[in-house]
């Protein structure tokens, strides 16, 4: 991926499964040690892995920066943390949903902090189908008039999609639709020089014909070896990669079976032998786009 001129980036706020890495039962396990959590918990650790997310920050022609978000999920008000203040995020420009699991829309109720405090309101993108599950499991925010108590509620613009590209302040984001196990479809995204496929376990052909060509690809990849039946393992995300030849891969969504640097130094190989550079990302890691 080339440098920006722009300024441009995107920024993994998370890299980690829905439990998030460490997993408090290992940190209190006595009858064994997990190697990845016990590291996790050390400062600036690339194996501490929160629910997976992006942000995509893009610098405007008229000095303006505009911040997209793609899900926030139970670990996001603690990323937003980290890395907001980091990359000068003060305003969310909108957000775009994959799918209405927990850990990509788990941290919906906190959004409240930006629309009561920092804008009027927040666009959401999301699936007819994902706004139905987040009106069942978050009805005030779909309908505010429901809510109880004080404190607010976040004012949230649900802007539904289907297959079709829509564009959210000039930038065009691709649906790409995957199977995440067999019977459940979501969203990945395409969006510049870029495709994002956060959860998935089957890439159709004609899925695959939009993510062919791509400068980076970014994709699910769970665990070694073993297999899962809704996400990618390390090796069958590999196959994808030499399926759709993007200049660069990283890998996301990882659980604690992945040992950054030592997986990493094993796909390293690859470049060597195959010319495929894949890796997997962590959380904070920035990587300059041309938008």
């Amino acid at each position: 991926m080339p440098n920006s001129s722009s300024g441009s980036r995107i920024v993994f706020l998370g890299t980690g499964t829905s439990e998030g890495v460490p997993r408090v039962s290992c940190l209190t396990r006595t009858d064994r040690v997990c190697k990845v959590c016990t590291d996790a918990i050390k400062p600036g650790s690339p194996n501490r892995r929160r629910n997976t997310s992006l942000l995509i920050q893009r610098q405007l022609g008229d000095g303006q920066t505009n911040n997209i978000v793609i899900d926030v999920g139970k670990f996001f008000y603690e990323s937003a943390i980290q890395w907001f203040p980091e990359y000068s995020v003060s305003t969310i420009d909108a957000l775009v949903i994959t799918h209405s699991h927990a850990d990509a829309i788990g941290g919906m109720d906190d959004l409240r902090d930006w629309t009561n405090n920092a804008q009027d309101s927040l666009p959401i993108y999301l699936r007819e189908v994902d706004l139905q599950n987040i009106e069942s499991l978050f009805y005030y925010l779909v309908d505010r008039n429901r809510q109880t108590g004080g404190g607010g509620v976040a004012k949230l613009v649900f802007q539904t999609i289907d297959r079709s590209p829509f564009v959210i302040d000039g930038l065009e984001f691709i649906p790409l639709p995957v199977q995440h196990g067999r019977t459940h479809e979501i969203f990945g995204y395409r969006f510049g020089p870029v495709s994002y496929v956060s959860d998935a376990s089957e890439i159709s052909d004609a899925t695959a014909e939009l993510i062919v060509g791509s400068e980076l690809l970014i994709l699910d990849a769970l665990r070694p070896a073993r297999t899962h039946g809704t996400h990618f393992t390390v090796e069958e995300a590999v196959e994808q990669v030499r399926r759709l030849r993007p200049q660069r891969t990283l890998l996301t969504d990882a659980t604690h079976d992945i040992d950054h640097n030592e997986v990493n130094s094993d796909l390293a190989k690859l470049r060597d032998s195959e010319g495929l550079d894949i890796q997997y990302a962590f959380d904070g890691m920035e990587v300059a786009v041309d938008f």
